[in-house]
């Protein structure tokens, strides 16, 4: 077995690096979603759900760089191109959101699938003994686990 320059398998950071793009894909979508609603949307919360679409979408953003320089590190190529993302992405695209549970359904929505990713991930980082990929992974779904409670909350639902 081959190691690479941080002491990981060189065929298991690859397939880690691969994995960590499908995440990054759908981040990025996910980020464009944040977006568009924080644009777009309309009514009497307004003022509320604006600025936490700008805090949702800042984090997805710093979310983006980090995934794509863990992919670096691993020794992969971030994907980096509007095709790519759409190519390999699975979270639901919002477009022409401006009512509020809409929004806060297609977020729910699109955790959802990211929590999905991440936990596949989590499996295969630890797999492959890497625990800066496991320790992105656990962060990252312990607080996306968090937002989901809220929206959900927000939408009068049950986890």
């Amino acid at each position: 077995m081959s190691y690479n320059s941080i002491g990981l398998s060189a065929e298991k950071s690859l397939a880690l690096s691969n994995d960590l793009n499908e995440l990054l894909a759908n981040f990025q979508r996910y980020y464009q979603n944040l977006r568009g609603i924080h644009w777009n949307i309309k009514g009497k919360r307004f003022f509320d759900l604006h600025v936490k679409f700008e805090e949702l979408y800042t984090d997805a953003n710093i979310k983006v760089d980090e995934i794509a320089e863990r992919i670096l590190t691993l020794g992969g190529v971030p994907l980096h191109t509007f095709e790519d993302y759409i190519e390999n992405s699975n979270v639901p695209v919002g477009k022409n959101i401006t009512k509020d549970e809409d929004a806060i359904r297609l977020i729910v929505d699109s955790l959802t699938q990211l929590l999905l990713i991440e936990r596949g991930i989590l499996n295969t980082a630890d797999e492959a003994d890497d625990e800066g990929t496991n320790s992105m992974m656990s962060d990252f779904i312990t607080e996306q686990e968090k937002t989901v409670w809220m929206m959900k909350a927000w939408l009068a639902e049950d986890i």
